[in-house]
């Protein structure tokens, strides 16, 4: 599938901006499953400095400054991306790991001394976003039954998390600790991926944040609405190799209960959004400010019979 993405970010200031430094992950990965066609970032009024770069976890990350003042800043990235589905269950490589029960996976990550490094252990501890928490391993617990296989385990756990919660815009903010969105029992998807990737690291399991996009599908006879926010996250759970080094990470999307496949966009991995906000940045000046957002998904070829619509 060939999807075009277009994710505007608008601010207004009110008094004048001074200077501003920002920095956005808005440039889509080519990796398995996704390949990056093209990608342009519009930005207005043009910055003094720009420069792109890989963070610490390998996504593309861009800063930009100014140093002059400014009442409006239009930011503008537009993608085209390949995509396509990637059947886990018809994956002979990896399904050796499908079946490792979720025990034998935290006691890989256990300290030893002299133990062999693993980057995924990184994604094992606490962060400002996703604290540890016993609340979420008794969450868990209720999936995560003696002997159960990792996968098996993680599904349950996506499932348990969608049927729990309840999808509410704007009844968190960005702000909003795991905790507090899991003890109300309703959220957005930022909150869906941050509970279950707070829940497997409470049970020693490395769990990883992903921000993308979804092409979303409207309602029968309905046309597509171009210009909502299809901006979305989900979790990723590492899967390690059974006695070998290296492993894989396998994505699940608990806001709508499945495994992300053709019709999502990956833009960047972290431990939590934090890490991979789509814009953030510093000013001086501007003391009240109005932001809007759009993001358009859509296909750019004709979609097959009986497929997403």
């Amino acid at each position: 599938m060939l999807l075009r993405v277009v994710h505007e970010t608008s601010y207004r200031y009110r008094p004048a901006v001074d200077t501003a430094h920002h920095v956005v992950h808005l440039k889509p990965a080519s990796l398995d499953g996704q390949t990056l066609q093209h990608y342009a970032l519009k930005i207005e009024p043009p910055p003094a400095m720009l420069r792109e770069e890989l963070d610490v976890y390998g996504n593309a990350r861009t800063s930009f400054s100014f140093q002059s003042a400014h009442e409006r800043l239009t930011v503008v990235a537009e993608s085209m991306v390949r995509t396509t589905a990637a059947p886990r269950e018809r994956d002979a490589e990896l399904a050796p790991q499908l079946t490792l029960p979720w025990e034998q996976v935290r006691e890989r990550f256990r300290y030893r001394a002299g133990a062999a490094y693993d980057s995924a252990s990184e994604f094992l501890f606490a962060s400002p976003y996703v604290p540890r928490e016993d609340a979420f391993a008794e969450f868990a617990r209720t999936v995560f039954t003696p002997g159960r296989p990792l996968l098996e385990a993680a599904e349950a756990l996506m499932t348990h998390i969608h049927t729990h919660m309840t999808f509410e815009s704007e009844s968190t903010e960005v702000s909003t600790p795991a905790l507090e969105a899991l003890k109300q029992g309703k959220g957005v998807c930022q909150d869906f991926a941050h509970i279950m990737v707070a829940c497997c690291r409470a049970l020693g399991l490395p769990a990883r944040y992903v921000s993308g996009y979804l092409l979303t599908s409207p309602p029968p006879g309905r046309a597509r609405l171009i210009g909502s926010d299809a901006s979305h996250a989900w979790a990723s759970v590492y899967f390690p190799r059974d006695g070998l080094q290296g492993g894989r990470w396998l994505d699940f999307d608990p806001t709508n209960n499945r495994a992300p496949g053709e019709d999502y966009v990956r833009l960047a991995t972290g431990r939590d959004f934090l890490d991979v906000s789509p814009m953030r940045g510093v000013i001086r000046g501007g003391s009240r400010h109005q932001l809007d957002v759009a993001v358009t998904v859509e296909p750019m070829e004709p979609m097959e019979p009986g497929g997403l619509t």
